[in-house]
């Protein structure tokens, strides 16, 4: 008597391997941070610094996912803007909120004025912030790029903040750029070029995505 048998080959071994790895994949939670410059220079290095972290993350980290919104459309702070309706706000307004409240976190790119951070972010934060605040319970991760001292009293201010906001930033690594110094760290056209930050730039997206997990345990991976 025979006994049929069914042998697998290993190339249809490595197929199905494969098709678990996509399925498996396809249910993975994903950490989705939306970034803001605070800077509206079209050469900004801080929009730099975005551009080089979604770099980052697109090749090198699993199960996060950034995207930038733009903030200049935005008009200045004005509660006579807002409506008594059931859409409450002008639509660029409205928009922009849709887009931070969908957010699981947010990582904030922006220079140094006057001791503080920029009008046109400190503007995007206070629309955000309006009742209803959909910044409230989230994470975040800051990074500057700037002369003097890299944006270090920015930052400290824009963590102030943060407390009224009921934000949570991660407190270290932290990244302050002292952008004009040498050797050279950004190009003509504000991209990152220097390996060393970078990789700072990698540390401090890994410690935002498991802070916002510790933070938020729903957003962990499927097993």
């Amino acid at each position: 008597m025979e006994i049929a048998t069914t042998c697998v080959i290993p190339d249809e071994e490595e197929e199905e391997e494969e098709k678990k790895k996509k399925k498996k994949a396809k249910t993975r939670s994903i950490n989705k941070v939306i970034a803001i410059c605070g800077s509206l220079r079209k050469t900004s290095m801080n929009r730099g610094l975005i551009r080089s972290a979604i770099e980052i993350c697109e090749e090198g980290i699993d199960g996060m996912e950034i995207e930038e919104v733009e903030i200049h459309l935005l008009p200045f702070i004005n509660p006579d803007l807002e409506m008594e309706s059931e859409v409450k706000f002008p639509p660029v307004v409205e928009a922009f909120r849709r887009r931070v409240h969908e957010a699981d976190a947010f990582l904030f790119a922006f220079p140094e004025y006057n001791y503080s951070l920029p009008a046109p972010l400190k503007n995007a934060i206070d629309w955000a912030s309006r009742p209803p605040n959909v910044m409230a319970g989230k994470t975040a991760a800051m990074v500057s790029a700037a002369g003097g001292s890299g944006g270090n009293r920015s930052q400290a201010h824009l963590r102030q903040i943060g407390v009224f906001l009921d934000l949570h930033f991660i407190n270290k690594p932290e990244i302050f750029i002292k952008a004009h110094q040498p050797p050279k760290k950004f190009d003509s056209d504000g991209n990152l070029v220097d390996p060393h930050i970078k990789e700072n730039l990698k540390s401090l997206l890994l410690a935002l995505q498991s802070f916002t997990l510790r933070l938020h345990p729903k957003l962990s991976s499927s097993s």
